[in-house]
């Protein structure tokens, strides 16, 4: 992103102070936990592999003891 090369770190910590002031830390703490659960979402859907049968077909299967 070219746009991000012409600001300095002073101007990005203003940017960062001014959203804070605006959303409030809970927010933004809120906000930051529902990414996370939705990267964590996403990457279990990647993945793939580790679904869990239906219970129907828990069922169905046998216990070996």
């Amino acid at each position: 992103m070219p746009f991000l090369r012409n600001f300095s770190g002073w101007e990005i910590l203003v940017v960062l102070a001014i959203v804070l002031l605006l959303f409030g830390v809970g927010r933004i703490g809120k906000i930051g936990g529902e990414l996370g659960s939705g990267i964590r979402a996403f990457k279990k859907g990647i993945k793939g592999g580790d679904e869990e049968k239906p219970e129907e077909e828990k069922q169905a299967e046998p216990e070996n003891k």
